[in-house]
Order: structure tokens, then sequence, then C-alpha cells
């Protein structure tokens, strides 16, 4: 219901419409959760909410990609992720040269699970971890603060980050659209009109029969590469889940009928609206307990310069400002968060090639972790 109160605000005052209904929603979720007008016990609730909007979203607005376009995007991409990577190591090593004095090890290590996390989430951070032997203190310190940075980092690429990398990258080359339903531009009034419409339930009842089959069927293969842990493969569920139903999905696009439903973009969209709700909500005033500042500040240094040095690479390389952002933040904070970008910068061409980069981050995580970790034990 909060979504829909928020695109009836943006319509009723469109100055809310300056902010954008992406930003709005975290900017809610963030003061719910830290006056702490959630009941107790709804953390759980709302990690169930996010999991289950994102799974949904991701299909939606997959359906009505123009795969073709792909092609002419993918240099850029793959050049963005290369200096998105070695940009990460340039800001860890950085962070590691001001905060990591009398305590290398604990850095070092620290600096190995934070790249192995911004580049390929959660799983890796803890296979970095398990593979360094880091104590459990540490690694609960890190998890907590990249949290943080991470709410704050995303609160940045949602209010100003398009308005920094727009001044200085350049302008995105191609079509804007990425499906068959036409322009981004003015996006939430669209959404708001649109869906809701009763002409376009029908299309809205298909859109979403689609991507629930489609979920349906990545959680059975899911399930079946579930067997390799029986025989000692290790198995990062979360990748496999993902990789699946954005595979699916971008198979379901080729059909030209499932392309041209109406509204299954929008309707996406709106999911990710309750899961920037969801997400927010769980920020709270007890994060600041407990604190170790020199492991905060190396963990928000180390964040915030990736970014840094991720744009002047782009720069360097005359990378356009829309590719940086969907790199960075489908790295950073993992493929569900590329649609948020493609609302931010209203283009929907970067969302499959966005996701399409968090998952080779979920590939390379580990060893890129690890060989971040090796460097700073043998040359910092």
């Amino acid at each position: 219901m909060t979504p829909l109160l928020i695109l009836l605000a943006i319509h009723y005052f469109p100055i809310l419409d300056k902010f954008g209904s992406i930003f709005l929603s975290y900017a809610v979720g963030c003061v719910v959760g830290v006056a702490g007008l959630l009941p107790s016990g709804s953390s759980d609730v709302l990690t169930g909410v996010a999991n289950a909007a994102i799974p949904v979203a991701i299909p939606l607005m997959l359906l009505s990609s123009d795969i073709k376009s792909w092609r002419h995007l993918a240099p850029a991409f793959v050049k963005s992720t290369l200096c998105a990577l070695l940009g990460g190591a340039m800001a860890i090593a950085l962070a590691f040269g001001v905060f990591a004095d009398g305590s290398k090890d604990v850095f070092a290590q620290a600096g190995g699970m934070l790249a192995g996390l911004y580049s390929g989430g959660n799983a890796n951070l803890a296979s970095v971890m398990y593979a360094l032997n880091v104590d459990d203190s540490v690694f609960l310190q890190i998890s907590a603060y990249s949290i943080a940075a991470s709410a704050i980092y995303i609160v940045f690429i949602i209010a100003v980050s398009k308005y920094i990398v727009h001044l200085v990258l350049p302008a995105f080359k191609g079509e804007r659209s990425g499906g068959a339903d036409g322009s981004y531009e003015g996006h939430d009034k669209e959404l708001f009109y649109g869906l809701f419409r009763k002409d376009n339930i029908s299309h809205l009842a298909a859109a979403l029969g689609v991507a629930l089959f489609i979920v349906a069927v990545g959680f059975g293969l899911t399930q079946l590469v579930s067997l390799l842990e029986s025989v000692g493969v290790p198995v990062n569920f979360q990748a496999v889940f993902i990789l699946s139903i954005s595979v699916l999905s971008i198979l379901a696009s080729l059909n030209s009928r499932i392309r041209g439903i109406h509204r299954s973009f929008e309707a996406g969209s709106y999911l990710i609206l309750v899961f920037g709700l969801a997400i927010a909500s769980r920020v709270n005033s007890g994060m600041a307990d407990n604190i170790n500042y020199n492991l905060l500040w190396f963990t928000f240094l180390a964040t915030f310069c990736t970014f840094a040095f991720h744009v002047l690479l782009s720069f360097v390389l005359r990378i356009d400002g829309d590719t940086t952002l969907a790199t960075s933040i489908s790295l950073i904070c993992s493929p569900p968060f590329v649609p948020v970008v493609a609302g931010v910068v209203k283009n929907k061409a970067i969302v499959g090639p966005g996701i399409a980069v968090g998952l080779i981050g979920y590939a390379i995580g580990t060893y890129y972790g690890l060989l971040v970790s090796m460097l700073l034990f043998e040359f910092c």
C-alpha cells in the first residue's frame, strides 16, 4: 500500500517527481526504521518481503528487453567492469594505507573480504572469510559496517550520483528504452497510470503469470543444482537462482508476443519500490552501538573511493555515465539493484547487461577478494 501512496503523492504534488519514486521509497523506509515505528520482530518479515519482491521483479523487467541491442552495449560494460574491479583494488589499498597501522593482518583480511563482497556479494564475503581464517568478530564487524556503507551509497546513487556522473562522463549511446514499450521519460507518472488502468489489467496478469512461471522453473533448477552439494561441490544458491531466472527471462523476451506485453517493466518497477521500502525499513538507531571506528572508516573509505576511482577510470576511457552507474551498483550492491539505477537514470536498456555484470561478479568475487588480500599482505 505504501508504494501506491508514494505514487499518488507524486501524482498530486508534482514537485515530488523531482526526487522520484525510488528515492522516496528509500527515504520513507529509513524514517520508519530509525523512528522505530515498526513492531518488534518485523525484521524477518521485511527480509521475506524483499526476498519475494526481487525474484518476481527481475523477470518482469527483463521480459520487454531487446537482446539484440545488447551487442552494442557489451564493450562498454566489459570496460566498465574492469574499471570497477581496478578501482575497487585501488580504493581498498588507499583505505589500508590510511587505517592499517599496527593491525595490517586484520586490515588485509578486511580488505579481501570487502573486495569479495563488492564484486560478488555476501556469499563471496563468507568464502573469503573462510579461506583467510578470519576471526568471527572481524567478519561480523565488516558485515555490519558494509551494510551501513551500502545503505548510504544507495541513497547517494539514487539522490545525486546521476548529476555527478553526467557532468563528467559521456552521455549514453543507443536506445534508452531497451524494450518494446517506449521511453522511460515520465516513468513515475506513467507507472501510476499504466498499472492501475482497467484496460491494462489483462496485460498485468499475463506479465505476472509469465514471471511467476519463470521464478518457479528457476527455483526448480536451483533445487536440482543443490544435489551437487551431496557430492562435495560448493554451490552459490543465490547466484544460481538469479542466473536461472535472468537467462529464462531473456529467452522469454525473444518471443515477440511476450516482449510486447504492456506494462511488464512498470510492474517490475512497482515491486522495486516494495523492495526499497522493505530494505530501508531495516535501518535502525541501534546500529551505532559498539563501533570499531578504524574498521568502520576503513569500510566507508573503501566503499566510496571504489565509486570515485571507477568514475575516474570511466572518464579516462570515455565510458558513459549510465553504464558506469549500473556496473557500480551491480557489483557493490548485487544485480537486483540494477533496476533501481535504471529508474534513476530513466534507461531500461542497462537492466539486462547490468545484471549480467553482477552475475560475473558472483563467479569471480572469491578469487578477486583473495587476490586483493594477498597483494595487501605482500606489498602494503
